[in-house]
This record gives structure tokens, sequence and C-alpha cells, in this order.
């Protein structure tokens, strides 16, 4: 018999970026384990493609929206209209980002800086805000719970050289779930971040390409390779679902041993 927790059947987990990478990795296993599933992407055709794959994993509805989480009043319709299409948000992964750095750190532009900072960390704060209001208005109403889960990267805890923006919104990410955390938990909301490392996505492509990195960094990996979207699966369920009612404010490294070898 599965463990009863792990079954997302009734529940509704927003997946930002759900569309590609990390994001539909996640949502994958969600969709697998019976949740349903609202997908949010800028790209209309990467959203069908999404939908029409998640759909036939479980028995969970699944849909998408385009929606740029770095325009604020876009987040805010975007989340009224999931929770009147879907009837609830029990979870939410504020998933979506960019990653611009530069030569070097003396090199970096205003505009690199803002870049990241529209996507990474106000559209996720925007995101998570919306999200943590659904959720309290439906404790208050004699529904409580929820879970908020920010994909952070281990750049926020590691030095990550001439991508110090990208780095700071990740740092700042996980700071801010910390502090849901703690104010939430009355309504039963638990809040963590999920901390990536070196995982085969489109941001990463380029370093993929070069020998040279995989030589020098990927080989540095204890567990020798590089990570993967459906790495993330397990981690996503277990947040998602009722076994993780009493982990709140932590932080997940996922990132095959690389930060502590």
């Amino acid at each position: 018999m599965t463990y009863a927790p792990f079954d997302l059947t009734g529940k509704v987990a927003l997946v930002t970026g759900g569309n590609r990478g990390i994001g539909l990795g996640m949502a994958r296993a969600l969709a697998a384990s019976n949740a349903s599933l609202a997908i949010w992407g800028r790209k209309d055709a990467a959203n069908a493609e999404a939908v029409e794959e998640l759909s036939k994993l479980g028995t969970g509805e699944v849909k998408a929206w385009s929606v740029d989480v770095a325009d604020e009043q876009a987040v805010i319709d975007a989340t009224a209209d999931t929770v009147a299409q879907m009837g609830r948000i029990d979870s939410c992964f504020a998933n979506a980002g960019v990653g611009f750095g530069a030569a070097s750190f003396a090199e970096m532009t205003t505009e690199t800086w803002r870049k990241n900072m529209a996507v990474n960390l106000d559209g996720a704060f925007w995101t998570m805000r919306e999200a943590v209001k659904h959720m309290t208005e439906r404790a208050k109403a004699g529904d409580p719970g929820g879970s908020i889960v920010g994909v952070a990267s281990l750049a926020a805890i590691e030095g990550a050289s001439r991508n110090q923006a990208y780095a700071a919104t990740k740092g700042g990410l996980i700071s801010m779930l910390r502090a849901i955390a703690t104010e939430t938990a009355r309504y039963g909301i638990r809040a963590n971040a999920i901390l990536p490392g070196w995982i085969a996505t489109d941001m990463t492509q380029a370093a993929q390409d070069t020998e040279v990195f995989t030589t020098k960094v990927i080989s540095r990996v204890p567990i020798r390779r590089w990570g993967e979207p459906d790495d993330f699966g397990g981690v996503a369920v277990y947040l998602a679902s009722d076994a993780s009612s009493y982990h709140t404010g932590g932080t997940f490294v996922i990132d095959g041993g690389y930060s502590i070898f």
C-alpha cells in the first residue's frame, strides 16, 4: 500500500515556470501523485505541451496560464483566476527564475541587477504573497493549511563569482521564506526553500556544452553527474503533502553532494 499522505488527490498545486526545467520535473511528480495542477509560464506553446504531458500522469486536472511573474498585476489577476477555476491553491511553488551574470562584478550593470531582481525576487514575492493571502483567508474560514515553496539556488550560500545579482535574489528568497514560515504557521501554512545545485536545464545549457566545465566542475559532484529536473519530484510531492505538515522554515539542498565535498 502506498503511503497515504503522498496521494495528493483533491489538492491543487501551483507551479510557476512549470512548463520546463525544474518546474516541469516537479510538476510531473505532483501530477503522478494525483494533484491538480496550475502551470504558469510565459510561452503558450510550452504551456500547451506541458498540459498535454501532465494530463496523462494522474487523476487531477491540469490547466495553464500565460503569466509574466515580473508583472505584479498579472500575478494578482492570475492568482484570482487560478482560484476561480481550480477552486483553491494548496501548494505554491515559486519556481520561475532567470540567471543573468557578467564578466566580472565590477562590470555588472544595474540593468543586469534589475533583470534578476524582477523575476527571481519581485516575482516570487508577489506570487507567494497572493498565495498566502488566499491560504490565510481560507484558514480563517475554517480550512487551514498550505505549503509555500521557493526554488532558490546553491548560489545563495556559496560564492557565486560573476553572479552576485542572481545570488542576492536567491539569498533574499530564503530569508523571505523563513519570515513567511514564522508568521503563517498559526494558519497551518508552512514555507520552505529548495536549493538546486548544477542541474541540466535550459539555464545551464552553455555550461553543459563546455567540456572544461564538465571536467572541472561536474567531476567534483560526488554523485558524478548533472542533476536532472526529475530529481526534484520527490521533494515536491513531500512538500505538497500532509507528510510535511510539521516541516517549515527549511532549506533542501539538492546538489548531488557538491556543497559538502
